[in-house]
């Protein structure tokens, strides 16, 4: 997977939530060749709240993505969860690799910034387990709420229609 990116791409790590998307991407950007790692962007630090997956994933087009286009440094700003609004602003310049991580992530907009695009998909209960001992309390009241914003982003943009490698963990 590592062998067909270079310097200035972008990979796109999508999948449900408690999948391993952001374990996949550290490893992928710790094992990433050549003298720069990528700069890892975690859609955790976009989703405007916790109904904001569409939203999240339009903002990383927007922000972090599309200003790449021209060789611009990407500037967005993260989500404060605490206080629920945007806070500090985060750069990644315009030829800096990318990993872009978070369910949600892969749609058409997005794929055509990236080389590699990967759909993680794990069976539900693993999915729900993992994720439950990673947030707790925290996600438990939200997990529904959060699945059902995640079947929407599918069957809008078919994110493993979208990727060019399917990883499914059991």
């Amino acid at each position: 997977m590592l062998g067909e990116v270079s310097a200035g791409d972008v990979v796109i790590v999508d999948g449900r939530s408690g999948a391993g998307k952001s374990t996949l991407a550290r490893e992928l950007q710790r094992q990433w060749g050549g003298p720069q790692k990528p700069q890892l962007v975690a859609l955790d630090e976009l989703y405007p709240g916790w109904d904001g997956l569409a939203a999240g994933a339009e903002y990383a087009v927007a922000r972090v993505l599309a200003p790449r286009r021209t060789g611009a440094t990407a500037r967005w700003q993260q989500w404060d969860w605490a206080a629920d609004r945007y806070g500090p602003e985060r750069a990644v310049k315009g030829d800096e690799s990318i990993i872009l991580e978070g369910s949600g992530a892969l749609t058409a907009a997005a794929a055509g910034f990236a080389t590699v695009r990967i759909w993680l998909d794990a069976p539900g209960e693993v999915r729900k387990r993992r994720a439950l001992t990673r947030d707790g309390e925290v996600y438990r009241p939200h997990w529904d709420r959060w699945a059902a914003q995640e079947e929407a982003h599918i069957a809008r943009n078919d994110p493993r229609g979208l990727a060019t490698h399917v990883v499914e963990l059991v």
